[in-house]
């Protein structure tokens, strides 16, 4: 088939996923269209059937704001028209949706059908969807988007209790590449922690969603218990309150700051525990592909998490805000080898079941659905 692609270039989950998707899809023989205003940060055009299709949105001096819903939908629609696109498939409802509806309509008018999925990755509905100022726009563009999927059941269910949605919404989940995952040489492991103190990680974007600052107090804690290091992936607005909260509780020299990673499977792979606390998640990627590394998880219970970090199986689930029982749950892990052992064998297990090649022809079999009609 011939499949467009429109997604965020950041290093955010959707567009992570969104590239990976367009990648597996190309491998099998698909030709797989992206626009976006830069490339995809994971995207590599060594591939005869991946394409990338960059708009410029340009300053206007009577425009305050930059008019990105109107220059990407101009650009869908000429990639329709001369890719010969069989389908549109768009990754965050806020704007994709709306800007592949009316891309939609004004093929529509030159005999063109184009049909569109969207897919709902999380904060499109649970943050800025909260808006009331977008619900209109929202409900109406995903009424009339082709087929839906969320990329868990919790956020399935967010998405219906919040707006009057009457169409059906497909649950297919975030994904990674088994293969992708193996173990990697851990001399890097004595670089950072070089008397064989435990590793604990956290990825994220350093929103306040992310609770970073609670990632400092359980790490504190577990170092209270046990020798051990900190690494922290990301970065984002909550940086500097981290770096003072881990001056404050004096572990600050026991912790790295490693800014924006493309790929963090090097520090995944030297990992004895993952930590995600968040407000909430839809799906829970990071904790997925520190999964597929072996690494057992400490986590929230909240959003999709429950689905992919199996409590008292893979690591363990916490109420929003518990640092101590996450701390707690954590030193348990860490301080006995057997049973460490057993929540990294359990899950690698886990993560099988989220491989690519189980989830690609979900997608496939959906696209398939709305090119036929």
């Amino acid at each position: 088939m011939n499949i467009g692609m429109v997604c965020f270039p950041t290093y955010g989950g959707s567009g992570v996923v969104a590239t990976e998707l367009g990648i597996a899809l190309a491998n099998k023989g698909h030709k797989v269209h992206f626009m976006s205003y830069s490339q995809p940060f994971r995207l590599s055009l060594f591939n005869e059937n991946l394409f990338y299709h960059e708009f410029n949105v340009n300053d206007y001096p009577l425009f305050e704001y930059q008019p990105y819903e109107s220059v990407l939908a101009s650009k869908i629609v000429d990639v329709a028209m001369y890719e010969h696109l069989d389908v549109l498939h768009v990754h965050y409802a806020i704007p994709h949706a709306s800007v592949a509806y009316m891309a939609q309509q004004i093929l529509k008018s030159k005999k063109i059908s184009l049909p569109y999925i969207t897919t709902l990755h999380g904060t499109d509905i649970t943050l800025v969807g909260r808006d009331p100022a977008f619900e209109p726009v929202i409900r109406f563009s995903l009424n009339h988007s082709n087929a839906i999927t969320a990329v868990s059941e919790s956020l399935r269910k967010d998405t219906l209790s919040m707006f009057k949605i009457d169409n059906k919404i497909s649950v297919i989940p975030n994904f990674i590449n088994i293969k992708d995952y193996a173990s990697k040489d851990h001399c890097i492991k004595r670089k950072y922690a070089p008397n064989g103190e435990k590793i604990v990680v956290h990825i994220s974007n350093f929103r306040k969603v992310k609770r970073v600052e609670d990632v400092i107090e359980i790490f504190a804690q577990i170092k209270n218990a046990l020798p051990a290091k900190l690494i922290l992936v990301g970065d984002g607005p909550e940086r500097l309150a981290v770096e003072g909260l881990a001056r404050q509780l004096n572990v600050y020299h026991d912790v790295t700051f490693l800014g924006k990673i493309t790929d963090p499977k090097e520090f995944l792979s030297v990992a004895d525990l993952f930590l995600l606390p968040s407000e909430t998640e839809s799906f829970g990627l990071a904790a997925l592909e520190a999964m597929a590394m072996k690494v057992p998880v400490i986590s929230s219970n909240s959003g999709g998490l429950p689905e992919v970090n199996i409590d008292g199986k893979t690591g363990f689930l916490s109420n929003v805000g518990d640092v101590n029982d996450m701390a707690a749950n954590a030193i348990k892990i860490l301080s006995s080898d057997k049973l460490h052992q057993t929540f990294r064998k359990n899950a690698f297990a886990q993560a099988q079941k989220f491989d690519i090649e189980k989830i690609l022809p979900m997608y496939e079999n959906l696209y398939q659905q709305v090119y036929k009609g």
